[in-house]
């Protein structure tokens, strides 16, 4: 017979939301045993001579800088969630010492949201009063298209500690040898960087006109292509992988592009995006944009069941439209959003409506950038963006209807970062563009 086990509360998913939502949590008060998060990834710890099977909620961003780094890698137990936001490292104890269940290495394969019932892969059975669904999303595989070839040895993808420990591995094993990242988004920009400072041969790979098509203008990309190949990464665009050589090993040999070049790999490293993680709730619960559709709670149209992170679609109040978001900050704060409007239902306080500034980051190399707001509308470029600058400083506005509703910044202080998330914030009118242009960041910290 299987095992069944009942929670008040259900956290499904066992990255960052979660974590953030385990603490907000504990910081309204949960009574031990009230809260269990149930997650399907787990890593093994080599502490002294003991292997320990365990991973509690880490940041993932980690895993494309600090954890791919030749000296001084971050590893595991010093990113758990919530060194991120700088907040305090939640050990595997931490849960233990709440009365939060960490139930790891478990797969849900059926959710019924009538019966409140979540069913594992083994069969065990879980039973909860309130649910929240973090599931995230899981990387998009070429092997899904049935790319040639894309099932070879050190063909890598990066989403979990696992993955980063097989690049890990692989980078190790070739040293010094040819990298070829395909896409060019977050993961392709970061990992390109992280392979060349671990003294590979680069090549980045990606479709589009320019990278990052999805935020940066062609200005901004031509600054981080011109850094990028200073730096020895070669970048081809335009064209896409469409098949994979390996050796009688099955370990990868060589990319074939469809421009009918050939580039040598011993590893390669494929970023083309994600896919939010709904099909268990498929014809349960509304869903738009590809994602769970929620209030500004986070509460979905199933009472009781809330969706936080990459799988929701939520009211963004700034933009008086529903989106979905696919980034840490906002898997943070919708996390602890969710987790209040659950505490302040069951107190009878009322909770304020979210009211989310889009915000994104990067680094890579030295670089170091941030944007917040939409980037809707037309742009002007200000400030230093000679690649070859000792310290290169700049930025963009995006100004629509007179007004300016998103604003991006490279090399930016502490302070400075600030200032452009007020901008994005306030949206403050814009009478001369030109003007605008010349003041640049000095527009920023007036405000």
């Amino acid at each position: 017979m299987a095992s069944e086990k009942h929670f008040k509360y259900v956290i499904l998913g066992g990255g960052v939301a979660a974590g953030y939502a385990a603490r907000e949590f504990a910081k309204q008060g949960v009574k031990p045993g009230e809260l269990a998060i149930i997650s399907k990834e787990a890593v093994l710890l080599l502490t002294g001579t003991i292997p320990v099977l365990v991973v509690a909620p880490y940041e993932r961003p980690a895993l494309s800088k600090g954890y791919l780094f030749p000296q001084n890698a971050a590893r595991l137990p010093g990113f758990h969630v919530c060194v991120g936001s700088g907040g305090e490292r939640l050990l595997p104890e931490w849960y233990s010492e709440k009365g939060i269940e960490l139930i790891l290495s478990t797969e849900i394969v059926k959710a019924d949201l009538a019966s409140k019932t979540l069913t594992s892969a083994v069969g065990a059975t879980f039973t909860y009063e309130i649910l929240i669904i973090a599931t995230g999303s899981s990387v998009i595989k070429l092997s899904d298209f049935g790319t040639q070839g894309a099932d070879s040895n050190n063909i890598l993808y990066l989403r979990e500690v696992d993955d980063a420990d097989k690049l890990v591995a692989a980078i190790q094993a070739k040293k010094g040898g040819k990298a070829v990242i395909v896409g060019g988004g977050y993961i392709g920009l970061e990992l390109s960087a992280a392979l060349k400072i671990n003294d590979f041969d680069v090549t980045m790979v990606f479709p589009e006109p320019w990278c990052m098509p999805r935020l940066f203008t062609a200005d901004i990309a031509a600054f981080y292509e011109s850094y990028y190949t200073n730096k020895g990464v070669k970048i081809v665009k335009g064209t896409v992988a469409v098949g994979f050589d390996a050796d009688a090993n099955g370990d990868v040999t060589a990319v074939n592009l469809k421009n009918g070049s050939v580039l040598e790999a011993d590893i390669v490293v494929v970023g083309v995006g994600g896919r939010p993680l709904t099909t268990l709730f498929k014809g349960q619960v509304a869903e738009e944009k590809g994602g769970i559709k929620t209030d500004a709670f986070f509460e979905t149209s199933v009472p009781g069941v809330y969706a936080v992170g990459d799988v929701a679609t939520f009211p963004m109040k700034m933009y008086n439209e529903l989106r979905r978001v696919e980034h840490v900050d906002h898997a943070r704060k919708s996390a602890e959003q969710a987790v209040k409007a659950i505490k302040g239902k069951e107190s009878g306080e009322s909770v304020v409506e979210y009211d989310y500034l889009p915000y994104f980051y990067s680094r890579s190399f030295d670089l170091g950038w941030q944007f917040y707001g939409d980037n809707v509308g037309d742009t002007i470029l200000f400030g230093d963006s000679d690649p070859t600058s000792a310290k290169p400083k700049f930025g963009s506005y995006w100004i629509k209807d007179g007004k300016v509703l998103g604003a991006f910044l490279e090399g930016g202080s502490p302070d400075e970062n600030k200032a452009i998330a007020k901008v994005a914030k306030t949206q403050p009118p814009v009478a001369n563009i030109e003007e605008l242009k010349k003041e640049g960041l000095q527009f920023a910290s007036k405000i």
